[in-house]
């Protein structure tokens, strides 16, 4: 939808960008489902490398346009580091669905901001007061009531996805350091190029080729990635950040009903209570970061949201996006 679509149709930019952040949930929910149908038949490995190749293709309209101009970068080793981490983060969601239901894989990943909370405080030294300690801890209970030690044993699917978010955190500290001195085609564009050929290596080690059937939800990961975001980063382009990374808590539900209709998946009660405190957290964060980065007079939440999201395969048009209007200084 261009921005003369919109205002023809007469929308208020606000309700146009929850609209587009609203598809774009539901794209990566169905995206997670294509994960989740070719679990049966490949590896975790294997199919975070076709995400990435085929994420790769869909990019290359984008790359045609604007050259690879904006790649020329000292920190070569930095953005090779950042691609590893997110393919090793990728590697262990994908293979976390095939252990565990769709819905819960999705609410534990929701602990990545709270991860995130941590290591900023621990590595880029920022100031985290006890209203974010607070809702940092009642984040982690609310990931212990999914969980539920004790009554239940922690699988091997609950482990690599909160690895995975932990990972997914890590990831988002590197993208502010990367953010104060790169730009964000350049960003995204590095971890693009990089992902496919990292995540081809330990594939190999599990390969097996899809079955005829299996093709249409191969391509469907590059194909639903691609267009989840490119409905998230022109949401951002037309709200603010602190508007729209709300949306994101919207996938479960739509996880929820796709575990519950295609995979036939029941959650009980303790996933709803357990859920409702990590994204209440996550929603306090995340509201919190946004008024301390306005009161520094920086976007930075709109970058790292932006670019934490954008897993290989965009072919979304990054100029229109709150990411190329981000100050250097992020902090």
């Amino acid at each position: 939808m261009t921005s003369s679509d919109h205002k023809r149709s007469g929308l208020p930019d606000p309700v146009v960008a929850a609209l587009l952040a609203l598809g774009a949930c539901v794209f990566f929910s169905l995206l997670s489902a294509s994960v989740k149908q070719l679990s049966g038949e490949l590896h975790g490995f294997v199919i975070a490398f076709w995400r990435n190749l085929f994420g790769f293709v869909f990019m290359i309209p984008w790359l045609w346009r604007h050259g690879f101009g904006s790649l020329r970068t000292g920190r070569f080793g930095t953005y090779l580091f950042r691609s590893g981490l997110s393919v090793i983060s990728m590697m262990c969601g994908f293979t976390a669905l095939a252990y565990m239901p769709i819905a819960n894989a999705t609410s534990l990943s929701f602990a990545a901001p709270l991860f995130a909370t941590i290591l900023a405080a621990l590595i880029l030294k920022e100031q985290v007061r006890l209203r974010r300690w607070t809702a940092t801890l009642l984040g982690f209970a609310g990931v212990l009531i999914v969980l539920q030690p004790g009554t239940t044993d922690i699988g091997f699917g609950e482990i690599l996805v909160i690895c995975s978010a932990f990972l997914t955190a890590t990831v988002s500290v590197i993208v502010k350091t990367l953010s104060r001195s790169e730009s964000s085609q350049a960003i995204v564009t590095y971890m693009v190029l990089l992902s496919t050929p990292l995540a081809l290596g330990p594939a190999l080690f599990y390969w097996t080729w899809p079955s005829l059937e299996s093709w249409p939800y191969v391509v469907a990961l590059g194909f639903f990635g691609t267009l989840g975001h490119l409905c998230w980063t022109r949401a951002f382009a037309m709200a603010d950040a602190s508007a729209i990374v709300p949306y994101d808590y919207s996938r479960l539900i739509f996880v929820t009903g796709i575990g519950m209709f295609w995979f036939g998946e029941q959650p009980d009660h303790w996933f709803w209570v357990g859920s409702a405190v990590i994204v209440a957290a996550g929603l306090y964060i995340a509201q919190r970061e946004a008024f301390l980065r306005r009161s520094r007079g920086s976007d930075a939440l709109a970058i790292q949201a932006t670019v934490e999201s954008a897993q290989p395969g965009i072919a979304a048009d990054l100029n229109s996006t709150p990411a190329s209007r981000i100050s250097r200084n992020p902090e």
